[in-house]
């Protein structure tokens, strides 16, 4: 799986890939270049091995935000994976082109539908809820409108791009 790291207090952004391998190791592969990891839980600490060399990490976070401590140095970092971040795009989504048409950014089920149709929205407002990859998304108007056609219900389970929501512009 890739994961994308930013330490503190710095704009350059890590893509990490990490590999299990059939031994139970990891491979672990930081800006292309291999790197042989181990790791297990010893003492409420995460004892790493990276290469030769062996660290003690105490990690704490929430979300995708991690403060950590190894060896007297105190940092933290932004940790994100492919996943939080569909999720994450999905949530800003709001109304995807042109004309109000509100679509799936990803495959998924449809868990609430918050309006209905002839109803006048603000810009912002949540329009439907979409569960996709264990994370429920909120899609919302981009603009305000009126609500045209609903194009699902709750518990449908939709493709990346359907039609969800059509939305007309307010009357001026």
């Amino acid at each position: 799986m890739r994961y994308y790291v930013t330490l503190a207090n710095s704009d350059r952004e890590h893509a990490i890939d990490i590999v299990t391998r059939a031994d139970g190791s990891l491979e672990v592969q930081l800006e292309g270049a291999p790197v042989l990891v181990d790791a297990a839980e010893a003492n409420g600490a995460l004892s790493v091995r990276v290469g030769d060399r062996m660290f003690d990490l105490w990690l704490d976070g929430e979300g995708d935000k991690v403060r950590f401590v190894s060896g007297g140095f105190r940092a933290s970092a932004v940790v994100e994976n492919e996943r939080s971040r569909i999720g994450a795009r999905a949530s800003r989504s709001g109304v995807a082109g042109a004309g109000g048409r509100v679509s799936a950014p990803m495959p998924g089920r449809v868990v609430k539908v918050l309006v209905t149709e002839g109803e006048a929205v603000e810009a912002g407002r949540p329009l439907v809820v979409v569960e996709a990859m264990k994370m429920e998304n909120e899609l919302t108007a981009e603009a305000a409108g009126i609500v045209q056609a609903i194009h699902v219900t709750a518990g449908q389970t939709i493709e990346s791009g359907a039609l969800l929501i059509e939305l007309a512009p307010l009357p001026t």
